[in-house]
């Protein structure tokens, strides 16, 4: 009676799963199904197409897009064309390339990628592909490093000797009167001459007192008249190494390695060497100028 008790139970407990299961399939199959994403289309405009389907009629007639075409058009391209083993028909031709590559630098992109993006959505980059499919990135880095590094030069000279033909340049001798032109010159990156002057003053302070310290440790005396110049510095610095070598003296380095007094003397007098140089340099720079820039010696303030 037990076991029979114990069964009965059983089946009422699988009966209940069962029935729970076969109610929630019935649920899943007469709900409405669930949108993980919402309908754009339900308010979308229809726009009917328009002609013309030409690019070319979008674009103004004095776009500068329409000038750098005619240009390329009638440059001597055949540096670049000799670059190729083999030019493919269903690619942009090598023409095309340059000409989104210089218009692509006209607008500030360097990017392979961006370029790439710029072919597949700006008119402009399509009215000079002619219609042909956009180059992919791989192809546009392809094309820079491997055909146009190669004849960049020659494609300049065309480009003067076209604008000299054209009357745009006179072939003369190009200079400066009085213009301030900065190439890779910033605020950040200017050296002054009254900054330059104060830090050298303060090295000669440090040098004199340095001397005076020689000539108590080593005896050493220098002649320098209240001045101390490079060949001054240069002549202790051989007198010091004189010495080393007389007392046998090993220069140790890495930490936890102990210096000698001498060690010590002659890195710190290889310093002052080197600032002293740097601001001669800086100095002779500078020359009548009151700064310059490091990155662009020709810029100053």
């Amino acid at each position: 009676y037990k076991t029979g008790v114990s069964l009965s139970n059983m089946q009422f407990s699988i009966y209940k799963q069962a029935s729970r299961l076969t109610n929630w399939r019935l649920r899943l199959q007469l709900s409405p199904p669930l949108h993980l994403q919402s309908d754009y289309t339900k308010f979308q405009g229809y726009y009917q197409i328009k002609l013309p389907l030409s690019v070319e009629t979008m674009i103004p007639a004095d776009d500068p897009v329409r000038l750098l075409s005619a240009f390329v058009e009638g440059m001597d391209l055949s540096d670049l064309y000799a670059t190729y083993d083999r030019v493919r028909k269903n690619q942009a031709s090598p023409r095309q390339m340059l000409k989104i590559m210089i218009y692509a630098s006209m607008n500030r992109l360097f990017s392979s990628r961006d370029i790439e993006t710029a072919c597949r959505r700006d008119i402009n980059f399509m009215y000079l592909l002619e219609g042909m499919s956009a180059p992919d990135h791989a192809t546009i880095a392809r094309f820079v490093s491997l055909h146009l590094s190669a004849c960049s030069k020659d494609l300049l000279a065309d480009v003067s000797s076209i604008l000299y033909d054209l009357g745009e340049i006179s072939g003369k001798t190009v200079f400066i009167d009085g213009t301030k032109i900065e190439s890779f010159a910033n605020k950040y990156t200017f050296v002054w001459k009254k900054s330059v002057t104060k830090h050298q003053a303060r090295l000669f302070e440090k040098i004199l007192t340095f001397l005076e310290e020689c000539e108590i440790l080593y005896g050493i005396k220098v002649v320098y008249n209240g001045k101390a110049t490079l060949h001054t510095l240069k002549r202790l610095r051989k007198k010091l190494y004189h010495i080393k070598e007389e007392e046998n003296i090993t220069f140790v380095h890495g930490s936890g390695s102990r210096k000698s007094q001498l060690q010590r003397s002659i890195e710190t007098l290889e310093g002052y060497i080197s600032k002293q140089k740097e601001y001669v340099k800086r100095l002779h720079i500078c020359g009548d100028r009151n700064s310059y820039s490091r990155t662009d010696p020709d810029a100053w303030s």
